[in-house]
């Protein structure tokens, strides 16, 4: 369980799960400027440089990552495997989107859609709405940063500022949702912020709001040892205080909660039929995948997708 969080904390993109969405985007920033990216993100750089969280705008400088695997060769392939599993994690679920448009869906919902561009990036076929919802501090800053750099939708993209924890489904509807089209869902990112019952309630209101022939993909976490996880919060404590950056514990801000439901199973249980997809066999499919020594075997998540029957 979080120590951190509180039922009304808000953020923005400097700060608590917001600065999250930051390490996101520099992975894909990171990513784009490989030989061969699995993904092209022409906007994550611009979003990131001025986002001000300190620790992960160094995951762009490659001199720091050097540093780094000088100091701790763990370490360092640590965060080649976080490096390679956002581009593995964002390959897939535009895959998904992709499927869906092909398959007709013109209504998107992101759900705490962070600094996610996709509905700047894709080629959304023509008629495709997109909804991006989160905190107004953070879809404020994206807005406005990639308007400074003239940068616009290529959908019908309209955001819904509201926090998940309270009544979003009428302020999505609000702005123009309908719920008698199908839709694609996106919960990327997301689910290991929210306790298990908020995780249950988010999926019973998708499931409210969708239409027959609807999907909704998610990124559903495992429960790994604590031991482990105390082994690498002391392991980057002892790195960022090296290096005079300031540390951020993600840990610190997720629910372990060893009730949770199993998504997949939770939706074939509500009228979705599911599939999912191990992350590390993933990872190994298109070649990402870093062994990591002090690792408990399991995958970091599992990617999930379904479709409302």
């Amino acid at each position: 369980m979080s120590s951190l969080r509180t039922d009304n904390d808000t953020w923005d993109i400097a700060s608590s799960v917001g600065a999250t969405a930051v390490m996101v985007a520099a992975a894909r920033a990171a990513e784009t400027d490989r030989p061969e990216p699995l993904i092209r993100d022409p906007y994550a750089k611009i979003l990131v440089a001025d986002a001000g969280t300190g620790a992960w705008e160094y995951m762009l400088d490659d001199e720091f990552v050097a540093k780094v695997a000088e100091t701790d060769s763990e370490i360092a392939s640590m965060f080649e495997h976080m490096g390679n599993y956002q581009a593995v994690r964002t390959h897939f679920f535009d895959a998904f989107f992709t499927a869906a448009a092909d398959a007709g869906i013109r209504q998107v919902v992101i759900l705490a859609s962070g600094l996610d561009s996709r509905a700047f990036r894709l080629p959304w076929p023509a008629g495709t709405t997109v909804f991006e919802i989160d905190q107004p501090k953070v879809l404020e800053y994206k807005a406005t940063t990639l308007a400074l750099h003239d940068v616009g939708p290529t959908a019908d993209r309209r955001e819904v500022a509201v926090d998940l924890r309270q009544d979003w489904p009428t302020a999505l509807v609000d702005a123009g949702f309908d719920t008698t089209k199908p839709t694609a869902w996106l919960a990327e990112g997301l689910l290991m912020y929210l306790p298990a019952e908020s995780q249950d309630r988010l999926f019973t209101q998708i499931t409210e709001l969708s239409a027959a022939g609807s999907r909704v993909a998610a990124e559903s976490m495992g429960i790994h040892a604590e031991d482990r996880r105390e082994r690498m919060r002391e392991r980057f404590t002892a790195l960022t205080a090296q290096f005079d950056v300031e540390p951020m514990d993600i840990t610190e801000l997720t629910y372990e909660d060893p009730d949770r439901a199993d998504v997949a199973v939770w939706l074939d249980a509500h009228g979705w039929g599911a599939a999912k997809v191990d992350s590390q066999d993933e990872m190994r499919r298109l070649g990402r995948f870093v062994e990591i020594a002090d690792s408990d075997g399991q995958s970091f998540s599992t990617f999930v997708t379904a479709e409302r029957v």
